[in-house]
C-alpha cells in the first residue's frame, strides 16, 4: 500500500499509485455518501467520477489536522453534489435532456441499484429533514446518517468546531419534532 503521510494527500495528484489507493480506500463510502442522497444509478456513478476529479484537483487543499481524509473527501462529495443540483435546476428551467453520460453496463446498474436500496431509510431521513435550515441540515446528515464526528463534519463544512456543536444542538432540537425519525438522528454523538 502506498504511505501519504511521506508526500501527504497533495501527493495523489503526481503519483498514479497513490491516487488508485485513495481511490480504493474511499470509493464505497463516497458510493455510499451519494447513494443516500441521490435514487438514479447513472447519476450516482457520475457523480462518483467527478467527487474523485474534484479531490485530485484540491489535494493541496487538504489538512490533517483538521480532520480525517474522509471527513474532507465527504466535503468534496457535498460541494460536487451541491454543483449537479445547481446545474440540473438550470438545465430543467431551459427544458434541455442532459447530455454526454457515459453508458453503464447492467452489473453496474445492478450493483448501484442495490447500494441505492440499500440507503433508502437513510434517504427517508434525509426527505423529512427537509424543513430544517439547509446549514443545520447539512451538518446533521454528516453527524447522524454518514458517521463523522461533529469534529469532521465542522471540517467538511468548513466551519468551527463551536459553531459546529450550537447548529447540531439546534438541528437536534427540532428534529424531535420531525414524525417518522429515528430516535438515533436525534441522539448525540
Amino acid at each position: 500500500m502506498v504511505k501519504l503521510k511521506q508526500t501527504g494527500l497533495a501527493g495523489i495528484a503526481r503519483d498514479p499509485a497513490a491516487f488508485e489507493a485513495f481511490y480504493e480506500r474511499h470509493f464505497n463510502d463516497v458510493t455510499k455518501f451519494l447513494a443516500r442522497r441521490v435514487i438514479d444509478p447513472q447519476t450516482v456513478a457520475d457523480l462518483t467520477a467527478d467527487v474523485f476529479l474534484a479531490a485530485l484537483d484540491s489535494a493541496h487543499t487538504y489538512r490533517p489536522g483538521r480532520g480525517s481524509e474522509i471527513a474532507w473527501l465527504y466535503g468534496v462529495a457535498r460541494n460536487t453534489l451541491l454543483a449537479e443540483r445547481r446545474r440540473s435546476v438550470r438545465e430543467q428551467r431551459a427544458n434541455r435532456k442532459i447530455a454526454g453520460r457515459r453508458l453503464l453496463d447492467g452489473d453496474d446498474i445492478a450493483r448501484l441499484e442495490e447500494r441505492i436500496d440499500a440507503e433508502a431509510s437513510a434517504r427517508l431521513a434525509i426527505e423529512r429533514m427537509a424543513e430544517l435550515p439547509d446549514k443545520d441540515r447539512a451538518l446533521l446528515e454528516l453527524v447522524a446518517i454518514d458517521g463523522l464526528s461533529t469534529a469532521e463534519a465542522a471540517a467538511a463544512l468548513g466551519i468551527r468546531q463551536g459553531t459546529a456543536r450550537v447548529r447540531l444542538h439546534r438541528a437536534r432540537r427540532s428534529i424531535h419534532q420531525v414524525p417518522g425519525i429515528m430516535p438515533a438522528i436525534g441522539g448525540t454523538k
